[in-house]
């Protein structure tokens, strides 16, 4: 991967960005996007928005959500133990004994804390994690020593360090959907390096609160007012044990970006994008989506009068843990395969599925 392009994206990883508290990744993804673009600006939202080739007749928009699941403060009590809720979709199993770090300025650090299991009686080792049964330590002495660092309402993220694995593989926090605002980034470098080729404007959005509802695609979208637009997230990798691959579909890490058809998918940009794939020897995977996708493509689908919309995904493995693993070849080649899209696309397309 190109140094400067690995440098942002351990960088951007580090952030903190859970669902309505994403500034710290957004600062940092418009200094970088800001470079290859014509402009680059921050909507009411807090979506992040940069253009290129602004004034053509049609608009393209990529969309990538930086957002994060993240905790809240809930409760502090008389001993300066902090309870919390889940921003996002969170599984209770994979938190006792992880490190937080709480945001703002000079944001404490803690521990998620359990009884250990030595204490368990024999009916609480039989059920699920309960949220309720878990607390953050931040070492305070009691509620007011806490109360100094923490708020109720204050947010935090889990810190899980950027791990290099084998064969080109990361473990990471936020792969979801840190990947996705990385490869939009990408393609708006790949495009604006060849921009005397585009003839469409290209709006690279870094999009906000999807895990909360996809919140940020609905009005960055509207403002946009795309004819066409590119959900880029992750998907899941079925390459690890107990995954049915007969109704998660059969994925890879390293085998290149996920394709999807469905009716969330326009065929005629879907068309573009597996020409482009085969154009740049770019081997791609393919997903089917029943239904709705449950990304950005479903908000983007449907605003205003419709928009021709398609999602390209990144494999990955354990997503919604402090250890999602992708591999970045796939985000290599899906910002490629991407750009490549852009750039051959005509000043007027036509998306009209028939």
């Amino acid at each position: 991967m190109n140094a400067s392009s690995l440098e942002f994206l351990k960088a951007f990883l580090a952030t903190s960005t859970p669902s309505g508290f994403e500034s710290e990744g957004q600062t940092l993804w418009k200094k970088r996007t800001g470079q290859f673009a014509d402009s680059a600006g921050v909507d009411v939202h807090g979506n992040v928005i940069a253009v290129i080739g602004k004034g053509a007749r049609t608009r393209v928009m990529l969309a990538g959500h930086c957002d994060e699941i993240g905790l809240m403060a809930t409760y502090i009590d008389d001993n300066g133990y902090i309870y919390f809720g889940t921003i996002g979709g969170i599984d209770a199993a994979v938190l006792p004994g992880l490190r937080v770090r709480f945001l703002g300025k000079g944001g404490v650090t803690g521990v998620i804390g359990r009884k250990p299991i030595h204490l368990l009686e024999k009916e609480e080792r039989d059920k699920p994690v309960d949220i309720k049964g878990l607390w953050i330590d931040i070492g305070a002495r009691n509620r007011a020593d806490a109360a100094k660092r923490v708020q109720i309402g204050s947010a935090a993220c889990v810190v899980a360090d950027y791990t290099e694995l084998l064969n080109g593989r990361v473990a990471s926090k936020a792969w979801d959907d840190k990947a996705g605002a990385f490869v939009v980034s990408e393609a708006m470098r790949l495009v604006g390096a060849e921009r005397k080729r585009l003839k469409v404007a290209v709006y690279g959005v870094s999009t906000v609160q999807e895990e909360v509802g996809i919140r940020g695609a609905i009005t960055s979208s509207y403002g946009v007012e795309p004819q066409a637009a590119i959900a880029i997230d992750v998907g899941f990798a079925t390459d690890a044990p107990g995954i049915e691959k007969k109704t998660a579909g059969d994925v890879s890490l390293g085998k290149g970006p996920i394709l999807h058809r469905g009716p969330n998918i326009n065929v005629k940009l879907n068309d573009m994008l597996e020409q482009a794939a085969r154009k740049r020897r770019i081997k791609v995977q393919w997903g089917a989506e029943p239904r709705i996708t449950g990304t950005d493509a479903d908000a983007l689908q449907v605003s205003r009068g419709g928009v021709a919309t398609a999602l390209v995904s990144i494999p990955n493995r354990y997503m919604h843990t402090p250890v999602e693993i992708c591999a970045l070849t796939d985000l290599e080649r899906a910002a490629e395969l991407i750009a490549e899209a852009l750039l051959a696309m005509p000043e007027k397309p036509d998306f009209t599925p028939y």
